[in-house]
Formats: C-alpha cells, structure tokens, sequence
C-alpha cells in the first residue's frame, strides 16, 4: 500500500513536471518578451492545476484525508484564478489588440474562444463558490452548477492548449491534457454514484 502511494505521486510529479521542464527548454523562448513567457507559463500552471484539483476534489492522492483535500481543492482553485489573470494580463501588456479581438470572440486564431470561455468560467465559478452561502444554494445544486463549470473550464482550456503551437511539448502537453480529462471524468462519475451507494447502504441496514 505504501509502495503504491509512492508510485501514484511519482507519476503524478512526473505528469505535472516534464511538460513544465520541456516548455522551459523550448527555442521558442529566445524570441520571446518576459512577461509574454511569464503569461505563457502561468497558462500551463493553470492546465497543471486542472489535473490536480479533481483529484483533490475526488480523495484520490494517497495521504490526504477527505477533508484536506478539499480544503486544498479550495486553495488551488484560488491559486486558478490568480494564474488565469496573470496569464492574460501577460498577454495584455504585451500585445493589446489581440487581446480585446479575444475578449470579444472576433480573433481569428480557433483557440482564443475556448481560451475565453474557460477563463470566464473560472471566474464564475469562483464567484459562486465566494457567495454560495448567500445564495442558499442546496447541495445538488451546488454540485451540478459546479460541475458544469468545471466541465467548461476543463473542455475549454484542453482544447485551447492542444490548439496552440507553442512552447509547450507535443508528447507531453497531450498527456497532460488526456490526463485532467480522464480525473475530470473519473471524479464525475464518482459523484454521480455516491448518492446511490448511500441509499443501497441505508436500505440494507
């Protein structure tokens, strides 16, 4: 058991690390400004998040109980957002115009939509998770709204890394990317399922 634990957070560093090592080392970056390669990197942290927080969320990494996970879940979902604004206010300073035609969906470059569109969800459900005691939301409702964001965000910011050609590694970024769609999906399904096992438990007592 212990063994196993140990194999889960090397992979773990190693999915989370090698694109981050191979990005650093990519030609690309001699030609670039540093706040466009610190924006550049703050998008690849916020796509390495995305394969921890469900994990965090689902209880999956050995050696964190169900309650720090999910106050770690919180905390790295804060740390999304700070990364997601330095990421576009880094691209703000840098080039403005294309920035504003991405803001307002008239880019021609495919992969600032679904850039957008994960951003704006990340700060949604940031903002619903701040005032979800004032709204009174139920459980279920909370989830599923939850949820849906989480699945823009996910599907969004995916499709808007494999999209770029950067300085991101192919190999690496694509498994990165399959990874946080497969904990996002495990997780999902997860939660679907707790409500039935609870009620099979219940009966059988």
């Amino acid at each position: 058991m212990r063994l196993r634990a140990i194999l889960i957070w090397v992979a773990l560093a190693a999915i989370v690390l090698v694109p981050i090592v191979a990005a650093a080392q990519s030609p690309l970056l001699q030609w670039r400004q540093p706040v466009y390669i610190a924006a550049g990197f703050a998008g690849i942290l916020a796509l390495v998040l995305l394969v921890v927080q469900p994990l965090l969320a689902g209880g999956y990494l050995p050696g964190l109980s169900a309650m720090r996970g999910r106050v770690l879940h919180r905390w790295t979902g804060t740390v999304l957002v700070l990364v997601v604004i330095v990421h576009v206010a880094g691209l703000w300073v840098t080039s403005p115009p294309d920035v504003i035609d991405a803001l307002l969906f008239r880019s021609p470059t495919p992969f600032s939509v679904w850039g957008v569109l994960a951003m704006w969800a990340v700060f949604l459900s940031a903002l619903l998770a701040l005032f979800r005691r004032k709204l009174r939301l139920r459980p279920r409702t909370w989830r599923l709204a939850h949820t849906a964001f989480a699945l823009v965000i996910v599907a969004g910011t995916v499709i808007h890394a494999l999209l770029i050609e950067g300085t991101m590694e192919t190999t690496s970024k694509v498994v990165l990317c399959g990874v946080a769609v497969i904990a996002f999906l495990k997780v999902v399904a997860d939660l679907r399922l707790l409500p039935l096992r609870l009620k099979r438990t219940q009966e059988k007592a």
